[in-house]
């Protein structure tokens, strides 16, 4: 018999389509592992290599020479600038101020007028002293006279000798009157001095506080001026107890010569003597106590400023190296030396000292050899090492600034300098 028919049967999509998605999927795999695994191989490849090459190259590094050289041994402090001589000006009279001689904030000299009290009265005074010493001398005058003339009549006994004791002690009396006259005289002369008011000192005065007109008054307190030597001057310092010993040492050979700097932008050094050392330490700081005396003559100093001051002991030759080139590590200070075939070596060095930019060597160099100063951390004792010459010395390029300065000039653009601010 016949099969039954079916009714709507189902019609089911062709072979191929319903393949295609996994075709596609095993092509894609495939690309990826054929195209990545080559280039994952060179890649890692190059990297080894490079990683090789890196690791057995020398380090680059500036040098430096060890030479012999004068290095002076300093001891530096902050000091403070004195006046050698400072005077504060009061009057020794009362009256009033008649006249100001000078202007404030100017040099005097010596002897110069400063004030003018008004002298009228102390002119009167002086008048009245010289008539009281007149009248004084006219009493003496006639009591010598009379002892004179008493002295005969003792003689021939007309008078007692009571009555010549009496006369004698009228002469003495007038003749202690005068020297009192004399002493008033020379009070009034001395007071009427006084009224002129002149400088003690050569020096710069300074802020007034008083004006014409002004009554003073003896013995006050309060200053009329001041005036300060500010040439020569002192410097005043201190320093360490420890560097007494060597202070003493070195300036019974000879004067130590410092140098001090005041503040400000671009100030060069003065240089001066030290002149003092005081007698005891000062046992709350542990310092003593030193002054220095400088010319001063263009007044660069000014009292009351503090300056930098620098001790020159002595100036010896010793063994240096650039500062640089010292490296500190847990077993102390080291430096890497470069021998003739340009290995480096790791050296320990003693340290004595430093100076602007040099560190005196006393263990561990000697002279002529050749230390790395730059570069040390890609130093490895006993590997090579390539020696660099400084930028400038190179004859590279010129840097960026240099660039823009010399196309700022070539096209005709005014050149920027850099201003400093006080």
């Amino acid at each position: 018999m016949p099969p039954p028919a079916v009714q709507n049967p189902i019609k089911m999509p062709p072979l191929r389509f319903r393949s295609l998605p996994l075709l596609a999927f095993t092509l894609i795999v495939a690309l990826l592992a054929g195209g990545c695994g080559p280039k994952a191989e060179s890649a890692a490849g190059k990297g080894a290599g490079k990683g090789k090459g890196k690791g057995g190259g020398a380090a680059p590094v500036l040098v430096g020479p060890v030479q012999r050289q004068k290095v002076p041994v300093v001891i530096d402090a902050i000091g403070a600038v004195e006046p050698i001589r400072n005077t504060a000006i009061r009057s020794q009279v009362t009256g009033i101020l008649e006249k100001i001689a000078f202007t404030e904030g100017r040099d005097v000299k010596e002897g110069d007028l400063l004030f003018q009290i008004d002298p009228r009265p102390f002119r009167g005074a002086l008048n009245a002293a010289l008539a009281e010493q007149k009248k004084a001398q006219v009493q003496l005058e006639n009591a010598r006279a009379q002892v004179t003339r008493y002295q005969a009549l003792t003689a021939e006994q007309m008078i007692s000798k009571e009555q010549f004791q009496k006369i004698q002690d009228e002469a003495r009396t007038a003749e202690a009157e005068l020297q009192a006259a004399d002493s008033r005289v020379s009070s009034a002369t001395l007071q009427l001095e006084f009224s002129s008011i002149r400088a003690p000192i050569s020096g710069r005065t300074g802020n007034l506080s008083v004006d014409e007109g002004d009554i003073v008054r003896a013995n006050d307190a309060a200053t009329l001026v001041s005036i300060n030597q500010v040439s020569p001057i002192y410097v005043t310092f201190g320093v360490p107890q420890q560097y007494l010993a060597a202070i003493n040492r070195y300036r019974a050979s000879g004067s130590l010569a410092v140098r001090v700097t005041p503040p400000g932008i671009d100030e060069k050094a003065e240089l001066g003597e030290l002149s003092f050392v005081d007698n005891t330490v000062d046992s709350a700081t542990g310092t003593i106590r030193l002054k220095a005396t400088f010319k001063n003559a263009d007044h660069r100093l000014w009292p009351g400023q503090f300056a930098n001051v620098s001790v020159t002991l002595a100036e010896p030759e010793v063994l240096t190296v650039a500062s640089a080139a010292i490296q500190t590590s847990q077993t102390g200070q080291h430096v890497y030396v470069v021998s003739a075939e340009r290995l480096a070596e790791l050296r320990p060095v003693v340290v004595e000292r430093t100076y602007e930019g040099l560190a005196v060597i006393t263990k561990g160099l000697k002279e002529g050899e050749t230390v790395v100063i730059d570069g040390q951390l890609r130093v490895v004792p006993g590997r090579p090492v390539e020696i660099k010459q400084p930028a400038s010395a190179t004859g590279e390029a010129p840097t960026k600034a240099k660039s823009e300065k010399s196309k700022k000039a070539k096209d005709g653009a005014p050149e920027a300098r850099p201003t400093t601010k006080a």
